[in-house]
């Protein structure tokens, strides 16, 4: 046959497969030119015409498969065009699962997946034979952790800073005596509740004297320039170990930790971990001072930079915030002390009326021992207890004072110092800026000088640019510690501010209802004394009249024997 090239869909040559074909074989046999010819062993010429018969016989080579393993017996299911008729749609037979809001994505299966189909388990819970439908898939199983989705979604979301803040709650309580007469001091117990993880126990006890609680002071004061520390009270040499006195220091070092663990940036210093969690805490501060020998002067932070500290010439404040600020604390803090003196004042006059009150009880009762005559006596007697207990509430209303004013007003004159103390130490780092800037300029100065000697000098001037390098850096951190202390003493302030506001309402507001309540107990004392004066028209008197205990006829005898236990109770 000849094959020209338009009977080639390729459009090859024809002409160089012409010899390859025999030309007695009729064209009827093109459907199995794919053997190849056993004269010439070349391969045959692929036409069209052969992919009918290749694709009949794939076809067939499939319907023999499906005949071959075709049961609708079989747990599998039928193969092939079957499972359209045996298996019923999951619309019509398959049941509803349940609507499951959080997790309908995770459970919905389709049925007819083939690994629903090949469990090794599916014959034990699809009974073939009573399902007249057809089969059944599994029933879908409800995942455990359902119920718990909604609680998850209830709980209160809260932020990550709040999560990693720690809370402390601090209580200074059982103060005693100890030591000798030369070394007597009074220690404090330290009580100490947090959710901190910086700390073995949420919950610890230890001991500490008060110069424990002023190293702590210094040591926050030298580890953190620019904040405002809560400071001890002060020292007293005399009448340290009195009663209210000791008192009203366990009240203010309760409150000066309370306001350090409080803090923001002071949670997280060592020296407080140290204070409230160690056993040896003498043995720990030794070391820590070993370690460190500049923690707990008066350097700190600047003296790492290698310049001197000093005072230097006097500060101009050039920001008019800080000014004006220095000049508010200046009033508020003698504002404060004329407060503090006033209140000092109604405290010694609580106390002498106290003392008043004691004294006339001890005259009135020295009066009534001596009287005779039980009608006068047993109320001079009355009146001489009614005044004892004025005195106990005038004593207690003075202590009352102290603790909730006049501890407030302290505190704050001494945290007006301790602002002070930051305002010096931002000067400070003033100096140590200006003192780098003086010291790059004279480091400057030699290097010019150098330059210009060309270079016979060269050594000299690689260690001035050296120097000069050095000292550029110096400038660049010590003008950046002072704004960043500018910075931070902004927020102090407001800090400071806001704190100020809470406690002195607080303050105000305790104190105004401790002098009512005293008030009240006062008034009710007196009228208690009133009442027991006016019981004789309910028979009940308080005193037997004179008339009638000298004649003994105006009153029968069983009013008399009534009326002597009475007057015998009074007396006691």
């Amino acid at each position: 046959m000849d094959l020209d090239s338009g009977d080639s869909p390729w459009g090859d040559e024809p002409s160089q497969f012409k010899t390859t074909q025999d030309p007695t074989k009729p064209d009827t046999q093109e459907g199995a030119a794919a053997q190849p010819d056993a004269t010439t062993n070349s391969p045959a010429v692929r036409t069209p015409g052969r992919r009918g018969p290749r694709g009949t016989r794939k076809i067939s080579a499939q319907a023999t498969k499906l005949e071959s393993v075709d049961d609708s017996v079989d747990p599998l299911g039928p193969l092939g065009e079957a499972p359209a008729e045996a298996f019923p749609t999951p619309t019509e037979e398959a049941p509803v699962p349940p609507q499951k809001e959080p997790f309908a994505g995770r459970s919905a299966r389709p049925l007819s997946s083939p690994s629903q189909t090949s469990g090794s388990g599916l014959e034990q819970s699809v009974n073939l034979e009573d399902e007249a439908a057809g089969f059944r898939g599994p029933p879908p199983v409800q995942p455990p952790v359902e119920s718990d989705g909604p609680k998850r979604q209830t709980q209160p979301s809260m932020s990550v800073e709040q999560a990693a803040k720690p809370t402390f709650e601090i209580n200074v309580g059982d103060p005693h005596k100890v030591g000798d007469l030369t070394s007597s001091h009074i220690v404090y117990a330290v009580r100490t509740k947090t959710s901190s993880k910086a700390y073995r126990q949420p919950e610890f006890t230890v001991s500490r004297r008060y110069r424990d609680f002023l190293w702590l002071y210094n040591s926050m004061h030298s580890n953190n320039p620019g904040v405002v520390v809560a400071p001890p009270p002060e020292k007293q040499a005399v009448g340290r170990f009195d009663t209210n006195f000791v008192e009203s220091r366990r009240a203010a070092l309760e409150r000066m930790l309370n306001k350090i663990a409080g803090h923001p940036i002071l949670q997280h210093d060592g020296d407080l971990k140290i204070f409230l969690e160690s056993e040896a805490f003498n043995v720990d501060v030794k070391n820590k001072e070993n370690r460190e020998p500049d923690i707990g002067q008066s350097k700190g932070m600047l003296s790492s930079f290698g310049i001197s500290v000093g005072g230097g010439s006097k500060f101009v404040e050039h920001d008019d915030w800080f000014h004006d600020r220095k000049i508010y604390l200046d009033a508020l803090e003698n504002q404060l002390k004329a407060l503090m003196k006033s209140m000092d004042t109604v405290v010694l006059q609580r106390k002498g009326l106290a003392d008043a009150a004691g004294d006339f009880s001890s005259s009135l009762h020295a009066l009534s021992a001596v009287e005779l005559s039980p009608a006068l006596s047993s109320p001079l007697d009355g009146l001489s207890e009614l005044q004892l207990r004025i005195r106990e509430l005038y004593d207690r209303q003075a202590q009352q004072d102290v603790l909730t004013l006049g501890i407030t007003i302290d505190e704050y004159i001494r945290l007006i110092g301790s602002v002070k103390m930051a305002f010096t130490q931002r000067q400070k780092a003033f100096h140590t800026w200006h003192a780098a800037e003086s010291d790059l300029q004279k480091r400057k100065n030699t290097q010019d000088k150098l330059l210009r000697q060309g270079k016979t000098q060269q050594d000299r001037l690689n260690q001035a640019n050296a120097d000069v390098a050095d000292a550029e850096r110096k400038v660049h951190q010590t003008r950046l510690l002072f704004e960043d202390m500018g910075r931070l003493m902004r927020n102090e302030l407001q800090r400071f501010e806001k704190e100020k506001v809470e406690d002195f309402k607080s303050g105000v507001e305790t104190f105004l209802e401790s002098a009512v309540e005293g008030q009240k107990e006062l008034i009710e004392l007196w009228e208690t004394f009133l009442l027991r004066l006016d019981a004789g028209e309910e028979g009940l008197p308080y005193y037997v009249p004179q008339s009638e205990t000298e004649t003994g006829d105006a009153a029968p005898p069983t009013e008399n024997a009534e009326s002597a236990p009475l007057v015998a109770e009074d007396n006691a």
